[in-house]
């Protein structure tokens, strides 16, 4: 192969590997979201906007029965939960696993007056705050990643 050839193959590469996305959702239920690419996008400049960068999140969409079984497996707590996230990110290079029960957020929009459309945005969008080094233990904390989760959600198009 001439250089030329091999050069122009390395930039196309270098180009796809910036553009590509490593976002996948998944469904373990009914529930889907309207338009992934909308969503993934969003993430991803949220993620940029503190200085990180993607690596790979699967967003896992599940059932309470799904996400206990999970909570009880690896976390040892025998209680229904919205989500558990699995962090593998290394360094400024955020990816893991984040999975999520529909059914508890769709309970959490009706009991906070909000769509399920929002209450899932913040839900997903929390996940990979975690993954930034927020944390949600403290009062403090938890106003804190209120409000970080309100400023991604403002930047959703």
């Amino acid at each position: 192969m001439n250089t030329i050839l091999k050069s122009k193959q390395s930039t196309l590469l270098s180009i796809f590997a910036k553009n590509f996305i490593m976002i996948q959702f998944n469904y373990e239920t009914k529930f889907e979201l309207e338009d992934e690419a909308s969503y993934a996008n969003w993430i991803l400049r949220c993620i940029n906007s503190y200085g990180f960068e993607l690596g790979e999140l699967n967003y896992v969409f599940c059932d309470d029965p799904y996400l206990l079984k999970l909570n009880i497996e690896f976390l040892e707590h025998d209680t229904f939960t919205d989500i558990i996230s699995f962090d593998y990110t290394m360094g400024k290079l955020v990816s893991g696993d984040i999975f999520i029960s529909v059914e508890r957020v769709l309970e959490n929009a009706e009991e906070f007056g909000v769509s399920l459309k929002e209450e899932m945005k913040r839900v997903m969008i929390h996940g990979a705050l975690h993954y930034m080094g927020h944390k949600d233990k403290s009062e403090v904390q938890k106003l804190i990643m209120r409000s970080e989760e309100d400023s991604c959600i403002k930047m959703f198009k």
